[in-house]
């Protein structure tokens, strides 16, 4: 009697179980999105920041709720992806807010700011040190929801077509270069032209500009820049560690079932590691191809770094003197960014430092 009574009341159970399963599947939405990202998919990289999430997504909820990426231009051309967001043209978006320093330099914060932090310390300081607040409020704004969705590390410095010797040498070169970067350089006589990953190839080719960065050798080699100009620079002191978010529309965000707004902020964690990891992978055997191939590796010269940290650490006094919004960020982020430079100067950098010369003598 109580094997046959535990038997039937096994089998209720096992039959309740394969009710409830679809019972819950079914209970949530099927919501599909369109994300517009800022880059060429051709770049796996940085534009594959984006399939992570899309994938990621679509696994965690069984396809219920998708995320579909386009590339730069397919959509919306790849500086103007917040506008698409903010407007509700996509719901959501892949991209660098430092683009959009010419609507407000505060967007720089949540990129990267010239001689600021490097990957580590960029997390550390959204995450843990008081920054997504910070960034949140000022997002708010504009009708949009931020979350930091990849990282490239610190980048390379550019392709001229001519050595950057001296502080005399930056003037009047045409540059493509993005975010506030272009305004530090500006101030030692720089034209800076802010132009999307995509166009940038032609317009060094035929001449438009002199000079170009994107981001580093993986990339770059994709791009063909060492194809028009020789000379490759570093490092990229505009871009310690440049935070590539994923911007959600406020209203969509709001809208979404909870279960699902978790899984989406957990896919852009999983973007921002394995970016960085990709990048940190793929770059030495890309920066081997291209000196192979007859690059010219050139580190820019100590004067020339000088005047360039000069000038951004002036820009920033003048604009924290005139924007209420990027003050608000950049006293706290100023403080943290020292500490954390102290930090980093007792361990990590004795570290490295040793490391990486005891492994170049072996």
């Amino acid at each position: 009697m109580k094997r046959r009574s535990f038997l039937t009341s096994a089998g209720v159970g096992v039959a309740a179980s394969t009710l409830a399963a679809p019972a819950i599947a079914q209970s949530q939405p099927e919501i599909h999105w369109r994300l517009a990202s800022s880059f060429p998919k051709s770049l796996n990289t940085i534009y594959g920041g984006a399939d992570t999430i899309a994938a990621r997504v679509a696994a965690a909820t069984d396809g219920k709720f998708t995320i579909r990426a386009f590339p730069a231009g397919e959509l919306v051309p790849g500086l103007q992806v917040l506008d698409a967001v903010q407007n509700g043209t996509v719901e959501c978006g892949h991209t660098a807010s430092y683009y959009y320093v010419g609507k407000d330099p505060t967007f720089t914060f949540d990129a990267t700011v010239p001689f600021g932090l490097n990957a580590r310390q960029q997390n550390a300081w959204i995450y843990s040190g008081g920054g997504m607040p910070l960034l949140r409020e000022f997002f708010d704004g504009y009708g949009v929801v931020n979350f930091p969705a990849g990282n490239t590390g610190v980048q390379m410095g550019g392709w001229f077509r001519k050595e950057i010797k001296t502080v005399e040498d930056l003037k009047g070169l045409k540059f493509r270069i993005g975010g506030f970067a272009g305004q530090v350089l500006s101030k030692l006589g720089v034209v800076p032209q802010q132009i999307a990953g995509g166009d940038i190839y032609p317009s060094l080719e035929k001449g438009t500009i002199d000079a170009a960065e994107w981001i580093g050798p993986y990339d770059d080699e994709k791009l063909g820049f060492n194809k028009v100009a020789k000379y490759y620079y570093y490092p990229g002191w505009w871009e310690g560690g440049l935070n590539v978010s994923l911007l959600v529309n406020k209203q969509q965000w709001e809208q979404l079932p909870k279960q699902y707004q978790a899984v989406l902020e957990a896919a852009c964690f999983e973007a921002n590691v394995t970016m960085a990891a990709k990048y940190d992978a793929e770059n030495p055997a890309a920066l081997k191809r291209l000196v192979g191939g007859g690059a010219q590796l050139r580190p820019f010269p100590r004067d020339v770094m000088e005047a360039c940290y000069k000038a951004a650490t002036e820009l920033y006094e003048e604009t924290a003197k005139t924007n209420p919004k990027f003050a608000k960020i950049y006293e706290p982020w100023k403080k943290f960014r020292d500490d954390e430079y102290l930090w980093f100067r007792v361990a990590e950098n004795s570290f490295d430092n040793f490391a990486f010369t005891a492994g170049l003598k072996r």
